[in-house]
């Protein structure tokens, strides 16, 4: 990969993590974590690269969007046509679990293509799980792949299920090393 398209997708990714924090109401906006990669569909009705927006709240709330085109595509409108509602974001930003997007009547899993993950299941991670980026990660073990929520639509994943040390259960949005890394045993 050229040196300009990489460049190309992180300016693509400051830019919707700039939009995507600015549509967030101001009254909730403290210490929120944003991230941004695309991630490879292997859905034929999808486009071959999505931009997948995770959402943190330093509460624990957290949810995920996808934007069916790359990064460096993305407008600012593509991303507030597919961006939670008001309630969503609160809801997220008091801890709580909310759909979003909201549910399609239909539930279609085939079995795509899916990327190969980093970790394994068993396998001791650190997820971050706050705005700090030192306080803010949280030891946890891998107890499952390819998670899913009933309530989110089809063909969305988060690569990780994680059971904290605390005994929390959390997803990880992504398979990066701003949301989980591994940790020594």
């Amino acid at each position: 990969e050229t040196q300009e398209a990489e460049r190309a997708r992180r300016e693509g990714y400051s830019r919707v993590e700039q939009w995507a924090n600015e549509a967030i109401p101001g009254e909730i906006r403290q210490g929120v974590t944003i991230t941004v990669q695309e991630v490879q569909c292997g859905d034929p009705d999808c486009a071959p690269i999505d931009t997948a927006v995770a959402i943190m709240f330093p509460s624990g709330g957290r949810g995920m969007l996808g934007i069916p085109m790359e990064s460096k595509e993305v407008t600012k409108e593509a991303l507030l046509e597919v961006f939670p509602t008001e309630d969503v974001l609160h809801a997220w930003a008091r801890g709580e679990e909310a759909e979003w997007p909201p549910m399609d009547d239909f539930d279609d899993d085939q079995d795509f293509e899916r990327p190969r993950l980093r970790f394994e299941v068993g396998q001791r991670v650190a997820c971050r799980v706050g705005p700090d980026p030192v306080t803010g990660w949280a030891p946890g073990r891998v107890i499952m792949l390819w998670y899913r929520e009933p309530s989110w639509p089809a063909n969305s994943w988060a690569p990780y299920k994680i059971e904290l040390d605390d005994g929390r259960n959390i997803f990880a949005p992504g398979d990066v090393d701003q949301i989980i890394r591994a940790v020594d045993n």
